[in-house]
C-alpha cells in the first residue's frame, strides 16, 4: 500500500468532490434537457455559471473573467463567489448581494440584475446576471444555482450617450436662442405645472410680467444688434437675482415671464424691485439707463393661466403709465 502524501485527498475530502461533481453533472443534463426542449431562455456572449452553495465552487465560462481583462491562468483553481462580488462597485454591492440573497431564502423565483464590475485595467464594465437556484434539500435549504450573464457595457455607453443626446435636444427645445433662458413653451409648461401644484397643496404662487422700457427706441436708434445684446443682458441680471428662488422665459419681444412660488406678496414685490435694480445696475448696460416696468399678480386658484397672465399684464400697463422703471402689484 502506498503512503498518502500531502497532496492526496481524504476520504472525506474526495467524497465532497464527487458530490460536488454530481451536483454539477445533474444541472448539466437538467440544462441539456431543457435546450432540446428549446424551454431554455438563457443564451448570452459571456456564458453559464454554476454556483455549488455548500462548498461555495463556481464554475464558469473563461469569457466571463476574460471579458474583465484577466487570461484563463489567473483564474484560480478553486473559485469562490466572492471572487466576482469582491469587484462590484461599492453603489451596486448591496442591491446584488440583498437580490442574491432574497432568491436563496426563495424571495423571489429567480435573482436578476444589472452591476458594474471591476476590469483588471480599473476600468468599469456592466454586466447583466440571471439566475437560479436550481437544486434545493427537502427543507428549502440552496444546494446549487445556476445562470448566465451578459456584458452590456456597450449598450449601457449607448444609453448613456442617447440620455445625454435626448437632455441637449430638450435644452435646445425649451431654451430661448437669443438670451438662454426659457422660450416661451417651456415657461408656459412650467407656469401650468406651478398652478396645477399650488392648487392642489394650496401654496401660493405669485408671477410677474416684466417689459424693457422704451425698448423700440433702443431698436430704432442703436439697431437691433445692441437690441439683442440688451435682451441678453437683461435676461442674465433677472437670472441672477433669482437664483433659485424663481424662474424666467422670454414671454416675447422684451417681455418676460417670471414664476415665484412659495411666496406671498411683500416677499415677491421685494425680490421684483431686486430684479429691476438689478437691470439698472448692470455694468454693461448702465451707461445706457437701460430700465425694466413690472407687474404681478398673487395665483386665484379658479384662474386659468391666460386669465393669471392677463392679471399680471394689467399691473404692468398700469406700471407703464405711471411713469415706468417700477413694480405694480395688488
Amino acid at each position: 500500500m502506498l503512503n498518502q502524501t500531502n497532496t492526496e485527498l481524504t476520504r472525506e475530502e474526495l467524497m465532497d468532490k464527487i458530490e460536488a461533481q454530481n451536483l454539477l453533472i445533474n444541472e448539466l443534463l437538467a440544462e441539456k434537457e431543457a435546450e432540446v426542449k428549446l424551454d431554455y431562455p438563457w443564451k448570452g456572449n459571456l456564458g453559464h455559471w454554476y454556483w455549488n452553495i455548500q462548498s461555495n465552487d463556481v464554475v464558469f465560462n473563461p469569457l466571463k473573467v476574460t471579458a474583465l481583462g484577466y487570461s484563463k491562468d489567473e483564474i484560480p483553481e478553486k473559485v469562490p463567489y466572492e471572487f466576482f462580488t469582491d469587484k462590484l462597485h461599492p453603489d451596486d454591492y448591496i442591491t446584488a448581494m440583498d437580490k442574491m440573497m432574497q432568491h436563496l431564502k426563495g424571495e423571489t423565483p429567480v435573482y436578476e440584475i444589472e452591476y458594474r464590475i471591476k476590469a483588471k485595467d480599473g476600468k468599469w464594465k456592466w454586466f447583466y446576471d440571471r439566475g437560479k437556484v436550481t437544486q434545493r434539500e427537502e427543507d428549502g435549504t440552496p444546494l446549487f444555482a445556476s445562470g448566465i450573464v451578459f456584458d452590456v457595457t456597450s449598450q449601457k455607453e449607448k444609453e448613456e450617450n442617447l440620455e445625454e443626446l435626448t437632455s441637449s435636444l430638450i435644452e435646445i427645445v425649451e431654451k430661448d436662442e437669443l438670451t438662454e433662458i426659457r422660450n416661451r413653451r417651456s415657461i408656459f409648461r412650467e407656469l401650468k405645472a406651478k398652478m396645477m401644484k399650488s392648487s392642489i397643496e394650496e401654496e401660493q404662487l405669485v408671477i410677474a410680467m416684466l417689459d424693457i422700457d422704451d425698448f423700440k427706441r433702443i431698436n430704432d436708434t442703436k439697431g437691433h444688434v445692441y437690441g439683442d445684446y440688451v435682451l441678453k443682458e437683461v435676461a442674465k441680471s433677472l437670472s441672477k437675482t433669482l437664483t433659485d428662488k424663481g424662474c424666467v422665459g422670454r414671454y416675447g419681444g422684451e417681455e418676460f415671464l417670471v414664476i415665484l412660488p412659495l411666496m406671498g406678496r411683500d416677499e415677491a414685490e421685494q425680490l421684483l424691485n431686486s430684479c429691476r435694480e438689478a437691470v439698472i445696475f448692470n455694468e454693461f448696460l448702465k451707461n445706457e439707463s437701460i430700465t425694466i416696468s413690472g407687474g404681478y399678480t398673487l395665483f386665484d386658484h379658479h384662474d386659468s393661466h391666460e386669465e393669471f397672465i392677463d392679471e399680471a399684464d394689467n399691473y404692468l400697463y398700469q406700471a407703464k403709465r405711471s411713469g415706468k422703471n417700477k413694480i405694480v402689484g395688488p
